[in-house]
């Protein structure tokens, strides 16, 4: 059974399913602007590897060091996993602490140091080995048990896009999806 609906307030083609209604693909719901609190765009794409150790997310961490670094804060939106949630997975694989991760960056920014200076330091700190395959399949995957789904679901519901839990699968698509890089 299919109807037509409003999207944005554009015509969007419905499809009855168990469990509720959704989207069609081409038309489906984007985030409640303000849903998930502030955006910062600015953030390089999760699935950005790192150019001098080949990780995901280590990009994301070190831009976020720096904005602090520059601006004083996060926004409340990202303050609450600042050096916590992935920040702090990825700290755990390298087996160092955040803070000397943000210590680095800080000290480079303080100093004028480039970023290739920077990531000779971070070197440095972490172990010689970086598992970087184990560390990215686990990466990319975070979201995929089933209480990650359920949290997944939430978030989605929350940002007024139930819809999407087909598309959006693991909390690094979370994170375009919210910053508008899946549309």
């Amino acid at each position: 059974m299919s109807g037509r609906g409003r999207e944005g307030g554009k015509p969007a083609l419905l499809l009855a399913r168990a469990g509720g209604v959704r989207f069609v693909a081409g038309m489906l719901s984007k985030p409640i602007p303000g849903s998930s609190g502030e955006i910062l765009t600015s953030l390089p794409s999760p699935y950005v590897p790192h150019a001098a150790t080949g990780l995901l997310h280590l990009p994301r961490f070190l831009a976020k060091c720096r904005y602090v670094k520059e601006h004083g804060a996060l926004p409340a939106s990202y303050a609450k996993n600042y050096k916590r949630g992935m920040d702090k997975f990825l700290c755990l694989h390298l087996g160092v602490e955040p803070a000397a991760v943000e210590a680095i960056v800080h000290e480079g920014l303080a100093a004028g140091l480039d970023d290739a200076e920077r990531d000779r330091r971070l070197l440095a700190l972490f172990p010689a080995d970086l598992r970087v395959a184990k560390w990215n399949r686990e990466y990319v995957q975070k979201g995929m048990t089933a209480s990650g789904r359920d949290f997944l679901k939430t978030a989605l519901t929350n940002m007024g896009c139930a819809d999407r839990t087909e598309q959006i699968t693991s909390v690094a698509d979370l994170m375009d999806f919210d910053e508008g890089r899946i549309e």
